[in-house]
């Protein structure tokens, strides 16, 4: 963890029991039967499980001890509600639970404010979306929340995106062990009329790249395309792309 902390909210992380899945299971069951002790067993069983899953919000600044909390919030919120009857691990149902309270959290602490009859708006329709997957066992699309909400699509649209939190372009979303494919990666170039490929010397500086690389670079940078859509029209893999795309510009700025 940050700082090599140990204890959070005045729990030892490293003394945290952990529970077997048939241990949960059978803490479950005795939960629904009226057990009073045995849901507190699961909380304290299962916050190992919101240990790892703070773990992936701890470059945001944002203070340990309240990620830790609400990630509890999202545990109990699990355990209520989770069905065993569904013949799946209770972590598969509890980890999105756990990160959905955070990200609610955190968007709630955002520095871009939302207005609240947006935030209503959208809260709405996501709790109306977990009901819906819950009964039909699939996500609703944007027209059935609306037309539960009896609101026009597009004020549901704009409550959604509102709430939704920006990511870094640096965010990494696919690596193969040697590269690394960054949201920036993914974005097309649509600047047409001042592309920086436009300004230099292009044809004195390409002049020793393979056809291959031309042609990455012409699609890349000339045609906007992402690194996904010119992998498919290739026929190879965006980390391959990424990997001759990088070296290609390695050599042009090698020869300006």
């Amino acid at each position: 963890m940050q700082n090599h902390k140990v204890e959070i909210c005045g729990v030892n992380t490293a003394n945290l029991k952990v529970l077997t899945e048939k241990e949960k299971m059978e803490l479950l069951k005795r939960m629904k039967e009226g057990d009073p002790h045995a849901r507190e067993e699961l909380i304290k069983g299962n916050l190992r499980l919101v240990l790892s899953v703070i773990q992936r919000f701890t470059n945001r600044g944002e203070n340990l001890d309240d990620l830790f909390q609400v990630g509890c919030i999202g545990l109990m919120k699990a355990i209520d509600h989770f069905d065993t009857s569904q013949g799946v691990k209770f972590s598969t149902y509890g980890v999105p639970m756990i990160i959905g309270e955070i990200r609610r959290y955190l968007r709630d602490n955002n520095a871009m404010r939302v207005s609240r009859s947006l935030r209503d708006i959208a809260y709405k329709a996501m709790q109306m979306k977990e009901k819906f997957l819950a009964e039909h066992d699939r996500e609703p699309t944007t027209d059935e929340i609306a037309s539960a909400l009896q609101l026009p699509r597009e004020e549901v649209v704009l409550a959604m995106e509102s709430i939704v939190e920006p990511i870094s372009l640096y965010e990494p979303v696919f690596s193969d062990g040697n590269d690394t494919v960054y949201v920036m990666d993914q974005v097309g170039d649509g600047n047409d009329d001042r592309n920086w490929l436009d300004e230099i010397a292009l044809k004195q500086a390409i002049r020793d790249l393979s056809d291959r690389e031309k042609h990455i670079l012409s699609l890349r940078f000339f045609q906007g395309k992402t690194q996904m859509e010119v992998a498919k029209e290739i026929g190879i893999s965006q980390a391959q792309i990424s990997r001759l795309e990088k070296a290609a510009l390695q050599k042009v700025k090698k020869e300006l």
